[in-house]
Order: structure tokens, then sequence, then C-alpha cells
């Protein structure tokens, strides 16, 4: 018989959830940035770095610190030589500060022994992967659920064990609006960024909103222009995700697909009568529509919701049952 371990509730040391950057990066946890590429990710992250190694507050922040940290930066996209270090010192970045692991004799992977290594070696506080693609696993099938979430869990353990932040760039599918791969990647994930343009009008400027948190109140949209790989920071602004989204579709002439997509759903489902909420927010988060868009389009069209016994039922404003 296989021994196994037991711990009880009572047990368990209870701590609060630090963060490098509240509500956006907390430590010990996995955040991802996404967005189309071209549109600023790499830049917005290497300047958070590069004000991090300096210990400057983060945007829009009370204006105190954190001591400056250690990153650990890996690229496949971008030199260190003639990229990323110059962008980062013309931020501001402290240079001794900023780490590379060698990829020459072998590409890295979220599994590679070298990254928890490196962590403790270094005590890196930041950890930075860009993009996602290139450090998942060249033998993983990125629409693939169960192995991407296999993959992911060295990555989670290294994070929790280390009390380090991880952020991962990745980049979205233009043409459907959504993360490239599997919807686990965003679900492994305890906090998402969005970083799109805003408008036509105003080709450096960028818009970071945040899409999820898990262990946090979700934080404000902020504008930011980019120019020469800086970044300049310029409001906290209410805009949420969805319609940052919503925005980047308008700029381009075509409708909000993930809104189309959750009216489809929604309609189909309920189509034969009233369903289990969670069995119709399941099958939103299968078909990529995040949480936010599921309650708007739930109130565009009119579905009603009530308690039946224990169960949350939806039904569609003629629907029988309710």
């Amino acid at each position: 018989m296989t021994e196994i371990e037991i711990t009880k509730a009572s047990e368990v040391k209870v701590r609060e959830i630090e963060w490098l950057w509240y509500p956006y990066i907390p430590f010990g946890k996995i955040t991802v940035v996404q967005g189309d590429a071209g549109d600023g990710k790499s830049t917005f992250v290497l300047n958070l770095a590069a004000m991090l190694s300096r210990g400057q507050p983060m945007p829009f922040t009370d204006g105190t610190g954190q001591p400056p940290i250690n990153i650990i930066y890996q690229s496949s996209e971008d030199d260190a030589d003639d990229t990323i270090v110059p962008r980062f010192i013309s931020a501001g970045g402290d240079p001794e500060r900023l780490l590379f692991i060698s990829e020459r004799e072998r590409y890295l992977s979220f599994s590679d022994e070298r990254l928890i290594q490196a962590v403790r070696q270094t005590g890196a506080r930041l950890v930075v992967l860009d993009p996602l693609s290139a450090y998942i696993g060249e033998e993983t099938g990125i629409n693939a659920a169960n192995e991407v979430r296999r993959q992911f869990r060295p990555l989670i353990e290294i994070a929790r064990e280390q009390r380090c932040a991880v952020l991962i760039v990745h980049h979205m599918n233009k043409a459907i609006n959504r993360a490239v791969g599997s919807v686990d990647i965003v679900g492994a994930a305890r906090s998402v960024l969005l970083v799109a343009r805003t408008d036509r009008e105003h080709p450096d400027e960028r818009i970071m909103a945040q899409v999820k948190c898990n262990v946090g109140p979700t934080g404000s949209a902020i504008v930011f222009s980019v120019g020469g790989g800086a970044v300049q920071w310029l409001e906290e602004t209410a805009r949420t995700a969805d319609e940052v989204l919503g925005n980047v579709f308008a700029s381009l002439g075509r409708p909000d697909t993930q809104m189309r997509q959750a009216k489809e759903v929604i309609s189909q489902l309920l189509s034969d009568g009233p369903k289990p909420q969670r069995e119709v927010m399941e099958k939103l988060r299968a078909a990529g529509v995040g949480e936010s868009t599921a309650k708007k389009t739930k109130q565009l069209l009119g579905v009603r919701s009530v308690k039946a016994g224990a169960v949350w039922l939806w039904s569609m404003p003629d629907g029988d049952g309710l």
C-alpha cells in the first residue's frame, strides 16, 4: 500500500500574498503578459525590470519602492548584446542586476533544472521568459491542456519555493483575439495582463489592462507610450480588458469576436431550456470567453439567473422552467 501524507488545515502556516507590483504581479506566482506581436509587451516588461533593478517605485503606486532586485531575463526573440541590454540601460536599469542563463549549448524550458539552480544561486526575485512558445518545451502541444498543465508545474514550484515572481510573455492570435494555445495557459497563471494599442490616432500609445487576478483585486488599466525602447507612464484609467479588446477590434474594423462567441455559446446552450450556471461558464471558458465578457453578454441577452435548490440556473428571457 502506498503511504500517503495528510496535512490538517490547522497545521498549515497561513501567509499573506506578497507583491512585486500590487495588484498586477504577485511574488510566488506566475503572471502572463499577453498581446499582439509588435504592441510593446517586451518593451513594457523590460522597462519594469529596469525600474525594479534600481528599486524604483512601480507606476502609479504610493511612491515607496522595494530594495533593488536581481532579474533573470530569457528571450529567444531579441539578442542581449544589441537589443535587450542597450534598451535596459537606456531605461535606467542596473546592468549588474540583469542576468541571463546561457542557452548556447541547450535551449531552456520550464522544466529545466538550470532555472531553479539559477534562481537559488542569484536570489533573483523576478524571472522573465519571452515568449512562452519558446520555453514551454519543444515536445509540448501548446493546444493540449494536459501537456500545458504538466509543463507549468515545475515553474509553479519554482515560484512557490523561491518566492519569486515569474513573468511569461505570450502572443495573442490577432485573427480570433485570444491567446495562442490552450486556455490552460491563462488558467495556470494567477494574474494575466493584456498590452494593446489604444487607437490609430496615437500610434505610440499603449494600454495595459488586467484580464484576471486570482489572488487580489483587479487593478486599473494603465496607459503608457513607447518610443526608442523607453516607456512613459501616462495615466490610470477605468477601462477594462474587454473594453480594450473591443477597441482593438474597432480600430481594425472588425466586431469583438469574444463577445460574438459568447452570444453564440449562450444562445445555443440555453435554446432548449435552463442550464446550470456552472455548465454555461465552463462552455464559455472552453471557447476562450473571459468572465467579464460572459457577464456583459448575459446582460445584453437578458438572460435570467435563479437559484433552484443549491444550483443557480441560467435561462433565456422567454425560457421555461424559471
